[in-house]
C-alpha cells in the first residue's frame, strides 16, 4: 500500500484520500455505506467543506466513533473573520469533532495574509492556538495564488487541481510544494471527467511522492476501484504512457474543466457542461448527453447575452461565451 506525507505535518495515510464533494448528491443511508466503506479499507483521509452542503453531516454520522482514526479537511469561502468563525463551528458541529485536522480557504480570490487588512489568516492562527484547528491549508483553481501561497511560507498544505493533462506552470507548483516541504492535496484527478482510466491517473500521480489525490466517489463501483489500488496500485505501463500522450495530444489548448466558478449563469446555461459537452460526448459517450434535458439546455446557448461574468469568474481565463457557442454547433452535428 503506497503512503504519502502531507509536507511538514504529521499526517501520513494511503495514497486514497476520499474527496466528499458528492456526498451531497447521495441519500444519508447511501453516504454511511459508502464512507463507512472506505474507512473500514483503509481509506484515513477525507476532504469535505463548508459549501458542500450536507456533506460534512453525512461525515460526522458516519465516522465520529472512529474520529482519531482519520484525518479530516475541510473549507471556508468565509470573507470575513465573523463568517470564518461562523463556518469554523458549523463544520465543528456538522462533523461531530472538536478539532478539523486541515482547514482551508476555498478558492480565494486572494491569497490571505497576517496584516493584510481581511484578519482571515489571523483568525486561523487563532483558531489553531485554540486546537480547533491543526493544519492551514489554501485551495485554488488560479496557479498565481497558489504559487503565491506555497512560497509564502504561511501554509502547511496546498489543494490544486492535478492530473496528467496539467501544464508545467502546475508540475512546477508540484515541485515548489516539495521543495518547501508543503503538503500537495490533488483535486480533479480525473479533469472533471476528461480522464476515464483511473489506473492511469492513478500511475501518473504515483511518481510524486508529495502528492495526495483525492478521488470525488458517489457510487460504490467507483470507491471499489480504488480500493483495488491499495493492495495492487497502477503502474507507469508502456500501455498507459501512450494513453496518456494520446490524451494530451487530443485535450490540447483551451477547454472547460467543469470546476463550476463561472455559475450561475443568468441566462440559466449550464455552463460548466455545456462549456465541456463536445469533450464529454467523444470521451465519455452516452446517449443521455443527447436526451431531450439536454437538448433543451445546449439551446440555452443561444440566449446567451455576453455579460462577461463567466469569463470574470474563469479561473483558467477561458473566453466561455466562444467556447459555449463552439461546443453547441459541434452538439448540433450529433443530432443530424
Amino acid at each position: 500500500m503506497e503512503k504519502v506525507t502531507l509536507g511538514r505535518t504529521h499526517i501520513t495515510v494511503n495514497k486514497n484520500g476520499f474527496g466528499a464533494l458528492p456526498m451531497q448528491r447521495v441519500t444519508k443511508e447511501e453516504a454511511h455505506i459508502l464512507l463507512r466503506k472506505a474507512y473500514d479499507h483503509g481509506i484515513r483521509f477525507f476532504d469535505s467543506a463548508r459549501a458542500y452542503t450536507d456533506s460534512e453531516e453525512k461525515i460526522g454520522l458516519s465516522l465520529s466513533d472512529v474520529r482519531e482514526d482519520i484525518f479530516i479537511a475541510t473549507k471556508t469561502m468565509a470573507s470575513t473573520v465573523e463568517e470564518f468563525w461562523r463556518d469554523l463551528e458549523t463544520s465543528l458541529e456538522m462533523l461531530k469533532t472538536d478539532y478539523i485536522d486541515i482547514y482551508q480557504f476555498h478558492n480565494p480570490s486572494f491569497c490571505p495574509k497576517p496584516h493584510d487588512g481581511s484578519g482571515l489568516y489571523e483568525a486561523m492562527l487563532e483558531a489553531k492556538e485554540q486546537g480547533k484547528i491543526h493544519y492551514i491549508d489554501l485551495t485554488n483553481h488560479k496557479i498565481h495564488i497558489a504559487k503565491e501561497a506555497a512560497e509564502s511560507g504561511l501554509y502547511d498544505t496546498i489543494q490544486f487541481p492535478f492530473s496528467y493533462l496539467a501544464s508545467s506552470q502546475d508540475l512546477e507548483l508540484v515541485n515548489i510544494c516539495k521543495k518547501h516541504h508543503i503538503g500537495f492535496i490533488c483535486m480533479k484527478a480525473l479533469s472533471g471527467g476528461l480522464i476515464h482510466r483511473s489506473d492511469a491517473a492513478y500511475a501518473y500521480l504515483a511518481q510524486y511522492d508529495n502528492v495526495l489525490p483525492i478521488w470525488g466517489i458517489q457510487k460504490e463501483s467507483e470507491l471499489d476501484e480504488f480500493l483495488s489500488y491499495q493492495e495492487n496500485p497502477p503502474k507507469m505501463t508502456d500501455e498507459i504512457k501512450q494513453l496518456i500522450e494520446h490524451d494530451r495530444k487530443e485535450l490540447a489548448g483551451d477547454f472547460c474543466r467543469g470546476c463550476g466558478y463561472c455559475m450561475p449563469c443568468p441566462q440559466g446555461i449550464v455552463i460548466n457542461q455545456c462549456a465541456r459537452m463536445s469533450l464529454m460526448l467523444r470521451r465519455a459517450p452516452s446517449s443521455a448527453w443527447l436526451s431531450q434535458k439536454w437538448q433543451e439546455e445546449m439551446k440555452k446557448i443561444e440566449t446567451c447575452i455576453e455579460c462577461g461574468q463567466c469569463m470574470k469568474h474563469c479561473p483558467y481565463g477561458l473566453n466561455t461565451p466562444e467556447l459555449l457557442k463552439k461546443n453547441y454547433e459541434d452538439y448540433k452535428t450529433f443530432l443530424e
